[in-house]
């Protein structure tokens, strides 16, 4: 009891300390705080707080404990004050709370519950990291090479404490169909902005044509998306420029490389990725963590939410408290029953557990 209450009453500083993305140096301290506290050694870099148990023995496999402490913006519609944790009855509301400060401080306590612990056959490393709404330099990709090699991630999201065993990948291409300028009255030029449909046609037609790109059986469909256009100058001149924006959902079967240089050989307009880094998951059923969970019960599946395991180049499950459908949304919660059981999933996933 003693653990869920000290995550409990973690959540409601953090939810009292706004954390946006690049401005989470307020929660970074109360993390640390918190794990001084407890007698746990601590290392920081920017905003992101990370440790390792005490009795870390670098020939062990290592499993990385991560969660985020930063939150987006509150959205509007909010009836409470984002900032202030109100709990009514067994709710607690909060910016954050939910997404994913819940997952975040059953994780911490999870860690400090085996920091001391001489028998594991595994190191931990707890990291409490920042930017992960926006993917940013600054999160847990600028820390990993701090924290050496790690062999197995469990991935702090609001999943209902199932464990997402894959998870798509996202890559945003813009696109420019190039034509040539000419005047409308007499029908010259090339219309950059009948290029682009053609292309935009094709991508369309890549949802009908299933058999051009593998269905995965937990993450369906690599889903291809135009989200924006751009194109014209005045009414009476044909555009010789149209930009549009392509949202790519990967799965497993393919990086963002390969999708990228797959639409190239299928599309006119000039393609330019803002990132290829930001790669779909895959973890087997048959590993050790998986098996654990299916023999607590828990249903392993596929998740269309991107998370920092995107960033991590080692085996990851995504598994914490609460609901991704109450992420980003006004008046977000987390119910403290979630929060009880989460910990005590955690502890069950770890004890004993051999790599």
């Amino acid at each position: 009891m003693t653990d869920f209450k000290d995550s409990v009453f973690l959540l409601k500083q953090l939810i009292a300390a706004p954390s946006f993305s690049k401005t989470e140096n307020v929660t970074a301290d109360i993390i640390q705080h918190f794990l001084n506290s407890k007698g746990v050694q601590n290392q920081r870099d920017g905003n992101n707080v990370w440790a390792k148990n005490k009795f870390f023995k670098p020939e062990l496999p290592t499993i990385l404990l991560n969660s985020h402490h930063d939150t987006v913006r509150p959205v509007a519609g909010w009836q409470r004050n984002p900032f202030e944790p109100i709990l009514e009855k067994e709710r607690l509301y909060g910016l954050g709370s939910n997404d994913a400060g819940a997952s975040l401080c059953a994780l911490a306590v999870t860690f400090c519950h085996f920091y001391e612990r001489r028998d594991l056959g595994y190191n931990l490393i707890f990291a409490a990291s920042a930017e992960e709404e926006i993917s940013g330099s600054g999160g847990i990709a600028s820390i990993l090479p701090k924290i050496g090699t790690c062999t197995l991630g469990i991935v702090g999201e609001p999943t209902q404490m199932q464990p997402a065993i894959a998870e798509k990948g996202l890559m945003v291409i813009d696109a420019v169909a190039i034509g040539k300028a000419g005047h409308a009255a007499r029908n010259e030029g090339i219309n950059a902005i009948y290029i682009a449909m053609q292309d935009i046609e094709k991508i369309r037609r890549m949802h009908e044509q299933r058999a051009v790109l593998r269905t995965s059986p937990l993450l369906g469909d690599v889903k291809i998306n135009v989200t924006q256009i751009q194109s014209g100058t005045q009414h009476n001149v044909v555009p010789d420029r149209c930009a549009f924006v392509i949202d790519v959902r990967t799965n497993e079967f393919y990086s963002n490389e390969d999708m990228y240089h797959f639409l190239v050989t299928k599309l006119a307009s000039t393609l330019t990725p803002r990132s290829t880094r930001l790669n779909s998951s895959k973890i087997e059923l048959t590993h050790p963590l998986v098996q654990r969970c299916i023999a607590l019960g828990l249903t392993p599946y596929g998740s269309p939410t991107l998370s920092d395991q995107a960033l991590m180049p080692f085996e990851t499950v995504k598994i914490g408290c609460g609901d991704s459908a109450r992420s980003h949304t006004a008046d977000e919660y987390i119910e403290l029953p979630e929060i009880e059981k989460g910990i005590q999933i955690y502890k069950q996933l770890l004890e004993g557990l051999s790599l």
